[in-house]
């Protein structure tokens, strides 16, 4: 019996795209509407982004409010709050990367909700109204800027959390390439491995004659792959542009339409940034890997069809494929393995994989029918050294 395709898909977000695209900011948000700025660590304000949207909003009232983390926290986002409820705020402006776009949902919610917060992050309080939301993007990867899912941590708790909150998606996204030339190495590899995993998680299940989805999700891995692979032509246009976009399109919704999705990597990923604060990008390619190898039976017929339309392979294993992934990764400066960064936890494993179950993702199940022995070994695989490994 075929695969059925079975969904509804609708993205409200517009998208101005382009290098004049600040100017649209003007007529996107309400002249009366209170509007608050919300941005990151401050780099905005050494870029002249933060300039460029004052400018653009000027007649507008405007209030500020800094200090988001690359890892928003409900500690910060709370102050957030009571500032939108004291100011009377009517209007989100998110400016900043993936972790900022996550602060203005879960803001633009929290604001109108009475209770704890940690509600809405949690699932507990599944929200039907929000502020009005928009973003400025300064950092491709996350895809936050046009869909409806956020990532919150509780810093008390070390708890990261992925919710999906569809009343604050995003009214329009500002997606302007040159704000790029200010980044350092180091976020725009992180954005290339994010935006790559994101549509692996979508892809790498087995195949059910998606022609639309796999071709879709096949063009922007390659896209992804030639910018890593051209990674010296960073400050030109042309890379810019395909890479903001190649971000954006990783997780717009399409590519995961109506197939099977596994999104384990991200699940077993974020308890290492929770933990230790790696950067998400570098947890993703630390955790996939390995669990490409513990699930490769699951998921062999698509990682050879990966190895043939991603990376070129003429007849490529599931094993090579998993190799090219790691080889690619290195090109971008990634570890894949714990040991390759400066965590020195000799009881890191145990630790991970405590937080996997006290969070309840131990046994996430799916077509590779992950259970609690299976994300153990995955854990052990990917953040104990090799010598003991192998005992």
């Amino acid at each position: 019996m075929p695969h059925i395709f079975e969904f509804s898909y609708h993205n409200p977000t517009q998208i101005h795209f382009g290098p004049n695209s600040f100017a649209k900011l003007a007529e996107l948000i309400p002249r009366e509407a209170k509007v608050l700025l919300l941005y990151g660590g401050g780099s905005i304000k050494q870029n002249g982004v933060h300039a460029q949207v004052l400018a653009a909003l000027a007649g507008h009232t405007v209030v500020e409010f800094g200090g988001i983390e690359p890892n928003p926290t409900l500690e910060t986002l709370t102050s957030t709050v009571n500032r939108i409820k004291e100011q009377k705020i009517e209007f989100i402006l998110g400016v900043g990367g993936g972790s900022v776009a996550d602060g203005a949902k879960y803001v633009a919610c929290a604001a109108l909700y009475d209770g704890d917060g940690w509600d809405i992050v949690s699932g507990k309080h599944v929200p039907t109204q929000a502020l009005p939301v928009g973003v400025v993007l300064t950092l491709p990867a996350t895809g936050s800027e046009s869909n409806a899912g956020a990532v919150v941590t509780r810093k008390a708790t070390h708890e990261k959390r992925v919710f999906f909150v569809p009343p604050a998606r995003p009214r329009f996204a500002i997606l302007n390439p040159d704000v790029m030339a200010s980044l350092p190495d180091r976020q725009l590899e992180n954005g290339l491995v994010d935006a790559f995993v994101h549509v692996c998680e979508q892809y790498l299940t087995y195949p059910v004659g998606a022609l639309v989805q796999d071709g879709y999700a096949e063009a922007v891995m390659k896209a992804l792959k030639t910018l890593a692979d051209s990674f010296a032509q960073r400050h030109e246009t042309a890379w810019r542009q395909n890479m903001m976009w190649s971000a954006n399109q990783a997780l717009c919704g399409v590519i995961g339409l109506g197939v099977p999705v596994d999104w384990a990597t991200h699940r077993m990923a974020v308890e290492l940034t929770a933990l230790y604060g790696i950067d998400h990008g570098r947890t993703l390619a630390i955790i996939q890997p390995w669990l490409l190898r513990e699930t490769i039976e699951a998921k062999r017929a698509k990682l050879e069809q990966m190895g043939r339309n991603v990376f070129g392979l003429s007849q490529p294993s599931a094993e090579e494929t998993i190799a090219a992934l790691e080889t690619f990764y290195r090109s971008l400066n990634m570890p894949v393995h714990l040991s390759d960064t400066d965590v020195s936890d000799p009881d890191a494993a145990a630790h991970v994989m405590q937080a996997l179950r006290d969070h309840g993702n131990a046994a996430l199940g799916g077509h590779a029918e992950l259970d609690d022995a299976k994300t153990e070994r995955i854990i052990r695989a990917a953040c104990t050294k090799q010598e003991q490994t192998n005992n």
